[in-house]
């Protein structure tokens, strides 16, 4: 029996991943890594507004502890990017007022409806973040060894916002009455903030 010809170390070898493509008018590393940290953090001052919303409606509830528990998360992810903004010196989104108003009608008007639609809420919003956070992730890959330590951050909060969308359906969140149309609109508005969050 002859024996099967060895592949070559070229065979052998997997093929690089492909580079992101640059078009013209594409920020550099340092704005790239400039608009992160803009975006995250009003995210993570949305996310505290809209459980704050929740917790005044539910504080006092025995969902009130599971939305305390996430909301005391997304206070020390708010406190991680407070000061990355001031160490790098990165200007915040200029609808932080905006999103101080929205945030806590959206967690108060959800909480309102139910705890199970408080929970929607949640897995709308993680659902996107949990994809925000990946394409930062997948960006952040390609700049070496200088941005590893947001590379960190990014990650271990990405973990948390996961953990909070696995929470929400544990709790119910989709037997809330209109849960497919209830978590589009959530999800439609919460992109549509990550896009004015980086650039405005």
């Amino acid at each position: 029996m002859s024996e099967a010809t060895p592949k070559s170390d070229h065979e052998s070898d997997p093929k690089p991943a492909p580079r992101a493509r640059v078009w013209p008018g594409d920020p550099d590393s340092r704005e790239a890594v400039a608009r992160m940290i803009r975006v995250d953090h009003a995210g993570e001052y949305g996310a505290k507004r809209i459980y704050a919303g929740q917790l005044a409606v539910l504080g006092k509830s025995a969902a009130g502890a599971i939305v305390k528990k996430m909301a005391d998360q997304e206070e020390r992810h708010l406190a991680a990017f407070d000061k990355l903004i001031v160490e790098r010196r990165v200007r915040p989104t200029a609808m932080h007022p905006i999103w101080h108003v929205a945030g806590f009608a959206l967690g108060a008007a959800t909480a309102l409806l139910g705890p199970r639609a408080a929970m929607a809420c949640t897995v709308a919003v993680e659902e996107v973040i949990d994809e925000h956070y990946g394409r930062q992730l997948a960006a952040l890959d390609g700049m070496g060894a200088r941005e590893a330590a947001l590379k960190e951050t990014v990650a271990e909060f990405r973990a948390d916002e996961v953990e909070h969308k696995e929470i929400g359906l544990a709790e119910g969140a989709e037997a809330t009455p209109g849960y497919p149309v209830l978590v589009g609109a959530i999800k439609a508005a919460s992109k549509l903030a990550i896009w004015i969050s980086t650039r405005v």
